[in-house]
């Protein structure tokens, strides 16, 4: 088996177009991460903002419960 490169040097230099290959599979792979993780923070990001609005419809709900308990005992 013979390797196209002789060192690991020449291998990353890739005949002076490494740079170039590298930062393409830079930018690939950060895109990538970014399209998995979106999803991700999203959902937890809305799960908080529905607890958060499930908080304060319950919470209204308990304020008019009271204000009714009030008005049938006035």
């Amino acid at each position: 088996m013979q390797f196209q490169f002789t060192s690991f040097a020449d291998f990353m230099a890739m005949d002076g177009h490494g740079i170039y290959v590298w930062v393409s599979y830079a930018i690939t792979f950060s895109a990538l991460a970014a399209m998995a993780l979106y999803p991700l923070l999203t959902r937890r990001r809305l799960q908080r903002e529905l607890q958060y609005q499930q908080r304060i419809a319950k919470r209204r709900r308990r304020m008019k419960e009271e204000r009714q308990v009030v008005e049938e005992t006035a």
